[in-house]
């Protein structure tokens, strides 16, 4: 029995997408559904003219299928309808899987108004997922913090051990995303344990370990390494050369004072550029990295030190 667009009569292809069509379902039941030959027609391709439908393509066998599927049944219920969630166990339905030109799976499939609007293969991260479904359903205003959401609010708030279990269940769950191990990397450090975040920095592939994310921690590492200690700076207290103001601003840096420290990174540059060989301006590349390109710090210092350069 061929797959066929219900609309044409032609076996299911990749058109150009049409525009995407509103409709939600109320019922669980009927947006998240076990599809075979007695019921494809009808659910994926006849139900996508009035409701997108999402097609997990999935199999026993296959382990990054069981850490996907329970992704895509919590967006299911979060969308509460606006796309139904059609599930293919391709070992029991190999025909229909010949049919789609499944090669591996998870193979999910987004299909609208009978054609196939988009796809993705492998397990996905949520957030990954989420940004991919967001360009063709819009999602629902309640919708809960993501895993990577609630880790970084973690942090954000002083709470580094629960963003390192979110981080250490994202990193068995999904190993090769390796976001999330330097992700856990950042949690373990802000918990005190230098020596272990530098330990899953360096057991990184080398493209993931030289990289801006990874060289972000490893800049606050090291600031938490290079920066004086509560005896050190009562030595200091008083001075006001070139040494005592960029080892206090070391100390501000590593203690996540990023704004004070950049301040008095660029003071230092204004009245002794030739300190410790330009060491200032060096540093403040380095504070950079830690916060990453697109932090909001970043893009102000980035023009204040342009400014003070050119």
């Amino acid at each position: 029995m061929p797959i066929v667009d219900p609309r044409t009569g032609a076996p299911l292809n990749t058109p150009e997408a049409s525009q995407q069509p509103s409709g939600t379902q109320a019922d669980p039941s009927s947006y998240i559904v076990d599809v075979d030959m007695s019921n494809f027609q009808q659910v994926v391709l006849e139900g996508s003219v009035n409701t997108p439908v999402l097609l997990d393509c999935w199999a026993p066998w296959c382990e990054p299928c069981k850490n996907l599927m329970p992704v895509l049944e919590k967006l299911a219920h979060e969308y509460a309808g606006a796309f139904v969630l059609a599930k293919l166990n391709i070992e029991e339905h190999q025909q229909i899987a010949a049919q789609l030109g499944i090669r591996s799976v998870p193979d999910v499939k987004l299909i609208i108004q009978g054609q196939l609007y988009d796809q993705f293969q492998g397990a996905l991260p949520e957030h990954q997922i989420r940004e991919w479904l967001a360009q063709y359903i819009e999602a629902p205003q309640d919708a809960p913090a993501s895993p990577e959401e609630q880790a970084e609010a973690a942090l954000a708030a002083g709470d580094a051990a629960s963003a390192r279990a979110i981080y250490q269940q994202l990193s068995q769950e999904y190993p090769d995303h390796y976001d999330y191990q330097i992700g856990l990397a950042s949690a373990v450090l802000a918990e005190g344990n230098p020596e272990d975040a530098r330990a899953i920095l360096d057991n990184l592939p080398p493209e993931h370990r030289d990289g801006a994310k990874a060289r972000g921690v490893r800049a606050r590492l090291e600031f938490g390494e290079e920066a004086p200690d509560a005896e050190e700076l009562a030595a200091l207290e008083g001075r006001d050369d070139s040494e005592a103001q960029y080892r206090r601003a070391l100390r501000q840096v590593a203690d996540g004072q990023y704004e004070t420290g950049l301040d008095a990174l660029l003071a230092l540059m204004k009245r002794d550029r030739a300190y410790g060989d330009d060491a200032a301006r060096r540093t403040l590349l380095r504070v950079f990295d830690a916060l990453g390109a697109d932090h909001p710090l970043t893009v102000t210092y980035r023009r204040k030190l342009f400014a003070l350069l050119y």
